[in-house]
């Protein structure tokens, strides 16, 4: 029989529920995704580093865990559900969620008004939680809490490898703050041999490594954190063709000189509309994010070339006279929408 858990937030609201996954007592920020389906690319992408992640969707886990769909390592610290199948239907399916989730040792809690919780969150904006056995007396501790060193947490150890499918026609150095493995596949399958380094790596020896082009990845946490590797943009920025993604876009405008603020409770699902101020046709996006770019701070540097159709916040740049791209959603998004795509085919042109 499940053990009965608390969500409790820094507001002090508690809500009951029962454990699945690890048996541990975890604070994090807490935050909720939007999509219908994806769950697994949810679970699997580091840009939820410190985060508990609200699943808004009521049911999750019905077609199983299925190891080739992994985006990452598995970073969130904590996962809220309305329902979970524990009898998943699919041919492809390994085992539950509830199991993916005790090996990683990541706590959960399901049987909780999640329809409640994203509502508080929308009203009063993204705040910090924790899943635990007993509510605690002192709130102190959760409302502390704050997400640090997240790039430093999950990006890769060493350089890596990938080859080009079929022919190779470019060779990509892909910066990793933290990246979706589905970036290195939609360059693959164009014909891109991919070269993974890590996210302090010196824009020297990228540099020196003579690569066609520069790919940034998505990646978690504050983007401002990330005073390193800002200062090694701003060497690699006009000298190649850069495409940055997420947190790869907050960060070229960063280094460009411009800003970007905390959004109030983010944007995370499959379904965020964006529209392409060149032709006015809105794009429905994969997102999963916290910041935004100030438009207004890079004015003479750069051109907002998207924006979000709900908010009006930056959802991409262009840099003519640097050769560089940037978009705030996720043109490689894996369980899809796939409709931004052609970005990649873009970064692809800049190359040539």
């Amino acid at each position: 029989m499940a053990k009965t858990a608390y969500l409790v937030l820094s507001n002090g609201a508690v809500f009951k529920g029962r454990r699945i996954g690890a048996e541990v007592d975890r604070i994090g920020e807490l935050v909720f995704t939007t999509g219908m389906e994806g769950y697994i690319e949810t679970l699997t992408d580091p840009s939820y580093y410190g985060q508990i992640v609200t699943q808004s969707f009521p049911l999750i886990g019905n077609y199983g865990i299925i190891e080739e769909d992994f985006e990452g390592e598995s970073a969130l610290f904590g996962y809220v559900c309305r329902e979970i199948s524990d009898t998943p239907s699919n041919f492809r399916c390994q085992y539950t969620v509830d199991e993916y989730l005790r090996r990683k040792g990541i706590p959960g809690i399901v049987g909780v008004d999640t329809r409640q919780i994203v509502r508080i969150t929308r009203e009063e904006g993204v705040m910090n939680a924790v899943i635990c056995s007993s509510v605690p007396e002192d709130l102190s501790a959760i409302r502390n809490y704050a997400v640090v060193n997240a790039v430093k947490s999950v990006t890769c150890a060493a350089p890596a490898d990938w080859p080009a499918e079929g022919e190779q026609k470019h060779r990509v150095t892909l910066i990793d703050y933290g990246m979706k493995r589905n970036i290195v596949r939609s360059l693959q399958c164009r014909g891109c041999a991919v070269h993974v380094v890590p996210a302090d790596t010196l824009a020297e020896k990228v540099l020196a490594e003579d690569p066609d082009g520069i790919m940034l990845s998505n990646g978690p946490g504050d983007p401002k954190e990330n005073v390193g590797p800002i200062a090694e943009l701003k060497k690699l920025i006009g000298k190649k063709p850069v495409f940055g993604i997420c947190l790869g876009h907050q960060l070229t405008a960063l280094a460009l000189g411009g800003d970007t603020v905390k959004l109030k409770y983010g944007h995370r699902g499959g379904n965020q509309p964006v529209r392409e101020l060149g032709t006015g046709r809105t794009w429905i996006t994969s997102q999963n994010h916290g910041y935004a770019v100030v438009a207004d701070s890079l004015k003479g540097v750069g051109e907002e070339s998207f924006v979000n159709a709900n908010d009006g916040s930056c959802e991409g740049m262009r840099y003519p006279g640097l050769n560089c791209l940037t978009v705030q959603f996720h043109p490689e998004a894996c369980s899809g929408p796939k409709d931004t795509g052609f970005l990649f085919d873009r970064f692809m042109e800049m190359m040539k």
